[in-house]
C-alpha cells in the first residue's frame, strides 16, 4: 500500500512516456506478423486464425473510457505502471497458450491493458504547459515507430524461433520496462496559486465549438489515416511498375513513406506553438485534399513523391487535435475527453477495411479509394475553418507570468 501510494504522487519526463507509446503500438502489432506461425501450429489458415486477434483490437479502444476513469481515482501514474505489467504479463501468456482460444483470450488481454496508454500517457504529457505542439509531435513519431518496428523485429524473432517467442520476448521486455519506468518516477512538483485557480475555472470559452471541430477532424482524419496506411502497400505494388515489381522493394518503398512521413508530426508540433491551430489544421487539410488526390492520378516514380508528401499531411494531422485538447479543456477532464476521441478514431478505423473492400468489389480500381479519402479530406478543411482562434489569456495550456 505504501508503495501504491508512493507512485500515486509522483510524475515522468517526456523520455519514458514516448517509450511507452512505442511498445503500446509495438505490442497491438506482434500478432499481425506472428499470426501466420501460430496458424501453422493450430493447423489453421492466416485467415482462420486472424479473427482471433479482432477482441483485442476492439478491446484497444473500448476500455480507453474504463482507463480514464480508473486514471482518475488511482492517480495517472499508477495507471501507466498497470499498463506495462499488464500488457507485458498478458504478451507473456499469449506465447504460452495451449489453444487458440487461450491465444485469443490473452491477446484481448493486451487489448485491455494496452488501452490504457493514450488517454492517461498523453494526459501526463500535456498537462505540462511547456511547447505542447512540439512535445506531442515527438511522442506521435515514437508512436509510428513502434508500429514500423513490430514487422521487422517479430520478424527476425521468427528467423530464430516462433511465434511463442514473439510474445514471450516481447512480453519480458514490457515488464522490465515496467521497472525501469517505476525507478524513472519523480515527485509531481506542486503547482503554483495561479495555475490551481485557472484549472479551477473549468473549459476554455468556445470549447464546444472547439470540441466539435476536433471531433469532425478526428472522424475524417481518422478513416483517412486508417485507408492510407493499409492501402499504401499494396498500391505501390500495382502502380510502380517502371520503378519495381518485386513485393519486398515496393514494400519497403512504402516503409520509407511512413517512416520518413512520420517526422512531420515535429515539424506541425512546432508550428501550433507558434500559430494558430486553426490555420495549421486548415492548411493540413488542404494539403491532404491536394495530394491524396494527385496519387490517385499518378504512377512509378511521380506517385513516391505525391504519396510521401500526401502522408506528410495526413501524419501531421497527429498532434493538432491533443494540443487542441490541451488548450480548451482542464487537466482533470482531458483524460476523460482523450478516451472519447480514441474510442471515435477506433470506431471510424474499424471500418476502413469493410469500406475499402465494398468499393474495391463493386468494380472500382484502387486509385478510387484515394479520391474517396480526398473527399472526405474536405472535411478536415471545414474543421480548421471552423475552429475558433484562442486569445492567449483564455488558453488552459499556459499559466500567466508572476
Amino acid at each position: 500500500m505504501n508503495v501504491t501510494n508512493t507512485i500515486r504522487s509522483k510524475t515522468i519526463s517526456d523520455i519514458w512516456l514516448n517509450i511507452s507509446h512505442f511498445l503500446d503500438h509495438f505490442i497491438m502489432l506482434v500478432f499481425a506478423k506472428a499470426a501466420y506461425d501460430a496458424g501453422r501450429h493450430f493447423g489453421m489458415s492466416y485467415e482462420e486464425i486472424i479473427v482471433y486477434g479482432v477482441a483485442g483490437f476492439v478491446l484497444f479502444g473500448g476500455m480507453a473510457p474504463v482507463a480514464a476513469q480508473m486514471a482518475d481515482r488511482y492517480s495517472r501514474s499508477l495507471m501507466m505502471v498497470v499498463y506495462h505489467f499488464g500488457i507485458g504479463i498478458a504478451a507473456v501468456l499469449a506465447g504460452l497458450a495451449q489453444s487458440v482460444w487461450q491465444l485469443g483470450a490473452a491477446i484481448g488481454l493486451i487489448g485491455v491493458f494496452a488501452a490504457i496508454y493514450h488517454p492517461v500517457g498523453i494526459a501526463m504529457l500535456i498537462k505540462s504547459n511547456r511547447s505542447i505542439g512540439f512535445r506531442l509531435g515527438i511522442n506521435g513519431v515514437f508512436g509510428n515507430m513502434g508500429v514500423a518496428a513490430a514487422p521487422l523485429i517479430i520478424g527476425l524473432l521468427l528467423t530464430v524461433g516462433d511465434w511463442r517467442l514473439c510474445f514471450i520476448a516481447s512480453g519480458l521486455f514490457c515488464i522490465g520496462y515496467g521497472v525501469v519506468f517505476i525507478l524513472a518516477l519523480v515527485e509531481e512538483a506542486a503547482p503554483a496559486g495561479k495555475t490551481k485557480s485557472k484549472m479551477a475555472t473549468g473549459f476554455a470559452p468556445g470549447w464546444k465549438i472547439a470540441l466539435g471541430s476536433m471531433l469532425l477532424s478526428t472522424a475524417s482524419g481518422g478513416f483517412i489515416f486508417g485507408a492510407m496506411t493499409f492501402v499504401v502497400p499494396r498500391y505501390f505494388e500495382i502502380s510502380l511498375p517502371n520503378v519495381s515489381t518485386s513485393v519486398a522493394i515496393t514494400g519497403l518503398l512504402a516503409s520509407i513513406v511512413y517512416a520518413a512521413a512520420s517526422f512531420s508530426q515535429i515539424g506541425v508540433g512546432w508550428l501550433i506553438d507558434r500559430v494558430a491551430p486553426k490555420w495549421v489544421l486548415f492548411s493540413i487539410g488542404v494539403g491532404q485534399v491536394i495530394f491524396v488526390a494527385l496519387a490517385a492520378r499518378f504512377t512509378d516514380y511521380a506517385l513516391f513523391f505525391a504519396m510521401l508528401v500526401a502522408m506528410c499531411f495526413v501524419f501531421g494531422q497527429i498532434p493538432i487535435t491533443d494540443t487542441i485538447l490541451s488548450r480548451y479543456v482542464p487537466d482533470h477532464w482531458r483524460a476523460r475527453v482523450l478516451s472519447v476521441k480514441f474510442m471515435v478514431n477506433l470506431t471510424i478505423g474499424a471500418t476502413v477495411l469493410p469500406i475499402c473492400g465494398a468499393i474495391l468489389q463493386s468494380g472500382y480500381e484502387m486509385a478510387a479509394l484515394f479520391t474517396v479519402m480526398s473527399i472526405l479530406a474536405v472535411f478536415v478543411v471545414i474543421a480548421g475553418a471552423l475552429l475558433p482562434v484562442q486569445a492567449d489569456a483564455q488558453r488552459l495550456d499556459r499559466v500567466p507570468a508572476e
